[in-house]
Parts: C-alpha cells; structure tokens; sequence
C-alpha cells in the first residue's frame, strides 16, 4: 500500500487531478469516434481501401505537422494551444454529427473532416505532452506520466466497447455528438487548470523551420535522448507494428475470426495497463534508464513468440507481455525526456517522440502488410522482431553513458 500511494499523492496535485479527470473522459469519446468513423466509413463504401484511406487521413497529419506543432508548444502557452485544438476538434465532432444525422455525409466529406480532426491532432499532441512537467513537482512526474498511459490504455477499451453499444442502440451519429460532449468536459478542466506561465526565450524570433530544425539538431546530438529516441523509433517500426496486424493473425494464423481478435486486443491492454499501475508505483532504487532499455527485450522477445507459435494461448501470453513492455519503454523513454530536455526545447524534442509513436507502426504495419502478400504474416514480424532484438543489444552496451548524460543516477547501494 506503501508503494501505490504514488498514484494518489501524483493525483492529489490540484493541477494535475483536474487535468487527468478531463482528458480521461475526453480520451474515452475519441476512442468512441474513431470507432464511429470507421463504422461510418463501411457504411458508406464497402470498401476495405477507403477504411485504409480514413486512417491514414488521421494518421499522416501528425507526422508531417507535428514537427510545427512541437515548435508552437516552445513558442506559445501550451494551455491556450490545447483550447484552442481541443475547440476545434469539438467543431469537428459537432460537424460529422450534423452532416450524419441530417443524411448529407460522404465519403469525400467524411475523409475531409477526419484529416482537419489528424492536422489539429498533430499540432496539439507535443503541447498535450509537454504540459506533464508543469502539472505535477518533478519527484511525482514518472508517475504523472505513467498514469497518463493508464488512462488512454482504459479509453482504448473502454471507448470501443461504448460505441459499440451507442451504435447499436442510438446510431453512429450519437457517438459523434458524444465525444462533442467530452470536448466540453475537457475544456471546463482545461479552464480550471492554473498554471505560471514560462519563460521561452527568444522562440518568436526564429522562423518555424528553422526552430523545427533547432530542435531536431539538439535531439540528434543530445548523448541521452539521442539514442532513447533511436531505439523508440527502431522498436516503433520493427516490433509494434504487430498490433496493427492483429486481425490478420487471428483470422488467418490462429483461425479464431472476431472473438481471436477480441482476445489478443483485450490481451494487450491488460498487459499495458498493469505495465502501467507498475511504473506508477515504481520504488526509484533502480535507473529508470536500466527499465526503459531493458523493457526492449521484453517487447522483442514476445512479439517474437507470437510471430513464431500457433498455439493460441501461448500467443495471449506473449502479447500481454508485449503490452506490458511497450508501456514501460514508452513511458520510461518519455519520462526520462521530460527530466532531461532543455525547457525551450520541450515541445519540439516530445513532438518527435509522438511523432515516432504515431508513425512509426504505421510504416512498418504497411512494409509488413506487403510483404506478407509474398510470404505470410509471421515471417516479416519475426524478422522486424529480430532486428528490433539486434538494436535493444547494441544499445544497451551503452546504457551508463546514456545513463549520465540523462542524469539519471546510479543503482543505490544494496
């Protein structure tokens, strides 16, 4: 009990307390709409080419906008980017809602609207990131951070499963209105979260690009977040994208349809939200820089299991395993990001950590996708696993330099 009173003391931080409560709900009405928007998407075409349309309209934004987003975080008041974003995504939800219930939505309009919803994303994401350390002291922030992963990781089943049901019941349109309503409840947090603003320093004289370049010169030759970033990246692209090919799995590796699906989705999330609740509640006696590096293997190793067995309820295993380490890179990575990075430079180096997040699975989901045209799906994911397997290694030998250049202590005497 000693150690989970980490959770409620992070959440006891007036600031912080108000913030999570709004961006829990808000996170829940997203994970419903993009449910929503892809059963609108079927509805209208019957088409598997236009869902993938649809996605990469949500998905390409950000990573072609969120390198901007990340320098207006380092330029301007990071609560009033978030309004101002969180207002126009409400429109936005407001918009489909309006043109389905009325009978006027298409497809045009729909793939419209939901590339505006992935630009505005895009611009929002590094502020929404870089707002953490402003939230909670800096003794409480791993947590802050980690309990940030247990709400989106509850939204991204909790939403689903709600607009399931409002689908059902009510239509989709309903679930548009909906997460227009979460907007609401995240902006009155937003408007009770009091804040001193920061000093960023001479960012209005730089030109976008060139702060964008700025910080992705100051990311590449920092001796610490460098290679953090280097092997989120690498894992991003060779062993997450196994998530995104889930379906295929099921169906066509395990034979298990829909409920198969249902399954090892529901498996990852329980792995993510313990890995969470874990860090959360983590004692600091160890580097944080050993948990993030070391959780590599754990992810490698296990998507390398699933790519590798056809044994379903090895598979479970393996994937809330994998779940469980994604977190804890994830958060760790970010965490140790936050406590390092210059402050002008915040919003530009976290904008490529959500930059890689978002991307990164989606580039290697497509190569993957590809290549199991030639030779089924376990093959490339097992190569992607091995070579995010050959990278966690070379870094890890690095590991006290990065450590030091990090700040991050040493292992406390036994």
């Amino acid at each position: 009990m000693t150690r989970l009173g980490a959770i409620p003391r992070t959440l006891a931080h007036r600031n912080f307390g108000i913030y999570v409560a709004g961006s829990t709900v808000s996170l829940i009405g997203t994970w419903m709409q993009r449910i929503g928007v892809g059963w609108l998407a079927w509805e209208l075409s019957h088409s598997g080419a236009i869902l993938g349309l649809v996605a990469f309209a949500d998905l390409f934004p950000t990573i072609v906008i969120g390198p901007f987003g990340g320098a207006l975080a380092d330029r301007f008041d990071r609560l009033r980017v978030m309004r101002i974003a969180q207002s126009l995504v409400m429109l936005q939800a407001l918009s489909l809602f309006a043109l389905t219930v009325s009978g006027l939505i298409t497809v045009e309009l729909l793939i419209g609207l939901v590339l505006l919803g992935g630009l505005v994303d895009g611009l929002n994401q590094p502020a929404r990131l870089a707002l953490a350390p402003s939230l909670v002291p800096r003794s409480d922030l791993a947590t802050a951070v980690a309990i940030n992963s247990i709400a989106f990781n509850l939204a991204r089943f909790l939403g689903p499963a709600l607009a399931g049901l409002v689908i059902v019941w009510w239509g989709v349109s309903t679930v548009f209105a909906l997460n227009a309503l979460t907007f609401v409840a995240f902006l009155f947090a937003l408007a009770r979260v009091r804040l001193q603003p920061l000093a960023l320093e001479g960012q209005g004289r730089r030109s976008m690009l060139r702060a964008i370049a700025d910080g992705v010169r100051y990311t590449g030759r920092h001796a610490g977040i460098g290679p953090l970033l280097l092997l989120h990246a690498i894992l991003a692209v060779s062993a997450r994208p196994f998530f995104e090919l889930l379906p295929g799995f099921a169906s066509d590796v395990f034979g298990r349809g829909a409920s198969g699906l249902a399954m090892l989705g529901s498996a990852v999330g329980i792995g993510a939200v313990v890995g969470g609740l874990w860090l959360a509640q983590r004692h600091e006696e160890s580097r944080l820089t050993n948990v993030a590096l070391g959780s590599s293997f754990l992810v490698t190793l296990s998507v390398l299991t699933f790519s590798l067995t056809t044994w379903f309820s090895a598979a479970l295993v393996a994937v809330t395993l994998a779940g469980f380490g994604m977190v804890v890179a994830g958060v760790g990575t970010q965490t140790l990001i936050q406590t390092s990075v210059d402050e002008a430079m915040r919003g530009r180096v976290l904008s490529l950590f959500g930059l890689i997040f978002r991307g990164g699975p989606a580039v290697g989901a497509l190569l993957m996708g590809a290549a199991s045209e030639f030779v089924g799906l376990q093959v490339p994911v097992a190569a992607g696993t091995i070579i995010g397997l050959i990278a966690s290694i070379l870094i890890w030998r690095h590991r006290d330099a990065i450590a030091t250049n990090l700040g991050d202590r040493p292992l406390s005497p036994a």
